[in-house]
C-alpha cells in the first residue's frame, strides 16, 4: 500500500464504531513539563470528529500519581522524575479535557486510566463489547506513548482500528512519523491510517 493512500480498506464505518480520543487534557495543552507543542494544531480535526458523533465518542484521561515516588515498580521512579506533574503539585483542573472538547461530555463519555494503556486492569474492553462496538477510530496524543498503547491494545483485543493521521500529536516529530510508518508497514492488516475527512465521509450512521 502506498503511504499516501487515504482510504478505508475495510469499508465504511457504521453503528458499531466508536471514536476513542486519547488524553486531550489541559496538562498536555498548556505550559507544563508535559506540554505537547502541536496539540493545538490537531485540535480542530479532533473537534470536527467529535462534533459529528459526540454520542459515539469516548475520551480517555491520564490521571497521574498523587505523590512523587508513588506507583508500582518503575512508575515510582517515573514520578520522582516528574514530581511537578503529580496531583499534589498540579492544579486540579489540569487533568481535565481541553475546553474545546470538554463541552461535548456528555453525551461523550470520559474514561480515566492510571497508566499509558486504557486496557490493562480496566473494564474498557467489556464496556465496548457490551455496547456492540467492534471498530475504533483513534485520535489524540501522544502518538508514540498513550496512542501507541491504545492502538496495540485494541489490535490485541481484535478491534478494527482506524488511526486518524491528522488528528494525532506528539512532542517528537521523529517518533510521530516513525509510528505512522510502523502502522502502515507492519500492521497493515489490522490498522488503517486515514485523514479526518475520510473518516467523516465514510461514517455513515
Amino acid at each position: 500500500m502506498s503511504f499516501d493512500e487515504d482510504q478505508l480498506r475495510n469499508g465504511h464505518l457504521g453503528a458499531t464504531c466508536m471514536h476513542l480520543c486519547v488524553d486531550m487534557q489541559r496538562m498536555f495543552a498548556e505550559e507544563t513539563d508535559w506540554h505537547t507543542p502541536w496539540m493545538e494544531r490537531v485540535l480542530p480535526s479532533i473537534v470536527r470528529l467529535v462534533e459529528a458523533k459526540p454520542e459515539r465518542t469516548l475520551f480517555t484521561r491520564f490521571i497521574p500519581a498523587r505523590h512523587p515516588g508513588e506507583g508500582r515498580g518503575t512508575w515510582a521512579r517515573y514520578y520522582e522524575r516528574w514530581a511537578s506533574m503529580t496531583l499534589e503539585r498540579m492544579r486540579p483542573e489540569m487533568v481535565e479535557l481541553v475546553p474545546e472538547l470538554a463541552r461535548f461530555a456528555p453525551p461523550a463519555r470520559i474514561f480515566d486510566k492510571r497508566i499509558y494503556s486504557p486496557w490493562i486492569g480496566t473494564d474498557l474492553d467489556a464496556r465496548l463489547r457490551a455496547g456492540g462496538i467492534d471498530t475504533l477510530v483513534v485520535t489524540g496524543g501522544e502518538t508514540d506513548v498513550c496512542v501507541l498503547t491504545t492502538v496495540l491494545g485494541a489490535v490485541d483485543c481484535g478491534y478494527r482500528v482506524v488511526v486518524v493521521t491528522d488528528a494525532l500529536c506528539s512532542s517528537s516529530d521523529v517518533a510521530h512519523d516513525a509510528l505512522l510508518t510502523l502502522y502502515r508497514s507492519r500492521y497493515g492488516q489490522q490498522v488503517e491510517t486515514v485523514t479526518t475527512a475520510t473518516v467523516l465521509e465514510n461514517w455513515i450512521r
